[in-house]
C-alpha cells in the first residue's frame, strides 16, 4: 500500500548506501575547519591517533568550559561605574529653597496653641510625626468646633513670609534679587520659598567663588513653636535641589543658625543607572504631575493615590487635583492612612520591583559648608544703625547665607555594562579559535553534520518500522488451495 511506496521512495532517493555514508563521514573529518579532526582520522599510527584524540578532547573540554563561565557572568548582569568630569565654561544654578525655622507668626496663634499639633497631622504626610495623646481631647474640641477652618490658608497668610522686612540683602552673580524672584511651596516647615524655581530663566554661574548671597532676618522675637513639641532650634533651613525637583528637608535639609554666616560650595553631580536587570531603574515609568522622574515625586504621587482613594479627597501638601481635605478629614482618615501605608509597605522605594525605582538619571548637589560668627564690630554697628536694631537683635536674629559653585565643573557618575552582547560573542569566539581554531563557519558544519546524520537515522528507523498486514488483498496474504496441497504432498 502507501506504507510501501514511501519505503521505496525513502531507499531510492534519501538513504545512501553504506559506502557512501562512510565516504561522506570520512571526507567530513579530512575537511572540516575544526581542527585537529583531520588528524585523528588521516594518521595511520594508533599512538599519534590517541595523543590527537587527547588534545581535540582536552581542548573542547576547556572551550566548553570557558564559554559555560562566560555565559554564568553575563547572566549575573554585572556593571562597572565610571567616573567623568567635565569642565565647562558656564553652569546651571540649582534651585535652593529657604524655610524658616518658625513657622507661624505671634499674633496668629498667641490664642491657639493647637495649630502646631494640628500642621504636625497635616505634614505628617510627608514626614511622620508622633501625637501625643494627651492632646488628643482639645484636639476633637477644636475639630468640632471648627470644621470649616482651613489649614492650608491659615499657613499661606500667618505662617512664615519673605519681603523686604525679613529678606533684607539678595544678590545673584552681582545682580540684584527680590521676593518677587522666590516661589512659595509648601513643605513640612509651613511656608518655603524657592529660589530659580523650575529653572525659569535658567540662570548660570561662568565664574566659580560667585552665586547667590543672602541675609536673612528670622525675627526671632516673634518665635511661637512650641519646644515641648521638639522646635528648639532658631535658624533658616535650606535645601539645594534640582530646578524640576520638589524640595525634600527630611535628613537633606542644611540649617544655619542665627548669629552665624553659612558659606555653601556645591558640586554638580549627575548619576546615571542602568535599566533592570543591570541596574534598578525602569525608564517607561512617567509621573503624572512631575515633569522629570524622581523617587521623592513618585513617593507623593503615590500616596495621593492611596489617600485619594481611601478618603475621598487630597492633602493640599500632595500633588494632585482632588478635592481638599478638610481637618476632621486629616485627623479620622488621613493620619491613619498614611501609617497604614507605612506599615504596609504599599508605597516603596528603591529597587526595580517596587513602586518608586531609582531614576535613570538623577542630579544632585553635595556641598560643603563651613560656618563663622556673623559679623564683627564694625559690622554689628553697620547693621545696628542701617536696620535701627540693638547689636543684641543683630546677633540673635540675622544670617547670612553664600551659595557659590566649588568650579566650573560637573561631574558624571555612569553604570555601565560589565559585558554586552558582542563582547559575550567576542569572548566565545576568541575561545573557540584558540582553543579548536573554529569560527562560525565551523559551527554551521558541524550543525549541517548533525542534521544530515539525524534525517539518516530518522529515515532508517522508519525503514525498520513493522510492516502493516494487509488483509483485504488475500491472493497474498492467504495460501490457494492448490498451495496448501502442494505443501501437504511436500510434507
Amino acid at each position: 500500500g502507501i506504507l510501501e511506496k514511501i519505503r521505496l521512495y525513502l531507499i531510492k532517493k534519501l538513504l545512501p548506501h553504506l559506502e557512501d555514508r562512510r565516504k561522506y563521514h570520512q571526507e567530513f573529518a579530512s575537511s572540516t575547519s575544526f581542527h585537529g579532526v583531520h588528524n585523528i582520522v588521516q594518521t595511520r599510527s594508533k599512538t599519534r591517533k590517541v595523543l590527537w584524540l587527547l588534545v581535540v578532547a582536552g581542548c573542547l573540554a576547556v572551550v566548553v568550559w570557558q564559554i559555560c563561565c562566560r555565559f554564568i557572568y553575563y547572566f549575573s548582569w554585572p556593571t562597572t561605574t565610571t567616573v567623568v568630569v567635565q569642565y565647562v565654561e558656564n553652569v546651571k544654578f540649582p534651585a535652593v529653597t529657604f524655610c524658616n525655622l518658625n513657622r507661624f507668626q505671634t499674633h496668629a496663634v498667641s490664642n491657639l496653641r493647637i495649630i502646631f499639633v494640628i500642621w504636625n497631622i497635616v505634614s505628617g504626610v510627608l514626614q511622620k510625626f508622633a501625637t501625643e495623646d494627651k492632646y488628643s481631647q482639645e484636639l476633637n474640641d477644636f475639630l468640632h468646633g471648627n470644621q470649616n477652618f482651613s489649614i492650608k490658608e491659615f499657613t499661606r497668610k500667618n505662617g512664615f513670609y519673605l519681603n523686604s522686612s525679613t529678606l533684607l540683602e539678595c544678590e545673584f552673580f552681582g545682580k540684584p534679587c527680590y521676593p518677587q524672584d522666590f516661589e512659595h511651596v509648601f513643605t513640612e516647615y509651613g511656608n518655603c520659598f524657592t529660589f530659580n524655581h523650575n529653572d525659569l530663566p535658567a540662570r548660570r554661574v561662568s565664574l566659580s567663588g560667585r552665586g547667590l548671597h543672602l541675609l536673612f532676618d528670622v525675627q526671632q522675637e516673634k518665635f511661637t513653636d512650641e519646644p515641648a513639641l521638639g522646635h528648639t532650634d532658631a535658624g533658616i533651613t535650606f535645601v539645594i535641589h534640582s530646578p524640576k525637583e520638589l524640595p525634600r528637608f527630611d535628613g537633606l535639609g542644611l540649617l544655619t543658625p542665627v548669629g552665624t554666616h553659612a558659606q555653601v560650595a556645591i558640586r554638580q553631580l549627575k548619576s546615571i543607572i542602568q535599566e533592570y536587570p543591570w541596574g534598578e531603574c525602569k525608564p517607561d515609568i512617567k509621573l503624572q504631575y512631575h515633569k522629570i522622574y524622581s523617587t521623592n515625586g513618585c513617593l507623593q504621587e503615590c500616596k495621593a493615590r492611596y489617600i485619594q482613594d481611601w478618603c475621598g479627597c487630597l492633602p493640599f501638601i500632595l500633588p494632585g487635583n482632588g478635592t481638599e481635605c478638610d481637618l476632621l478629614k486629616f485627623y479620622n482618615c488621613v493620619y491613619p492612612a498614611v501609617y497604614d501605608i507605612e506599615i504596609k509597605g504599599l508605597c516603596t522605594v528603591g529597587t526595580h520591583n517596587s513602586t518608586c525605582p531609582t531614576p535613570c538619571e538623577e542630579t544632585d548637589y553635595p556641598t560643603t559648608i563651613t560656618y563663622s560668627s556673623f559679623g564683627g564690630e564694625k559690622a554689628i554697628k553697620h547693621f545696628s544703625t542701617k536696620l535701627k536694631k540693638s547689636p543684641e537683635y543683630i546677633r540673635q536674629n540675622l544670617v547670612r547665607i553664600d551659595i557659590k559653585y566649588h568650579d566650573l565643573s560637573y561631574k558624571i557618575t555612569q553604570q555601565q555594562k560589565a559585558l554586552t552582547i558582542s563582547e559575550l560573542l567576542a569572548d566565545v569566539g576568541g575561545q573557540l579559535g584558540l582553543f579548536c581554531g573554529a569560527s562560525m563557519i565551523t559551527i554551521v558544519e558541524l550543525l549541517e553534520y548533525i542534521f544530515t546524520n539525524f534525517c539518516w537515522m530518522c529515515i532508517f528507523l522508519l525503514l525498520k518500522a513493522p510492516e502493516m498486514p494487509q488483509w483485504n488483498n488475500p491472493s497474498q496474504n492467504q495460501p490457494t488451495h492448490k498451495e496448501k496441497k502442494k505443501g501437504i504432498q511436500e510434507c
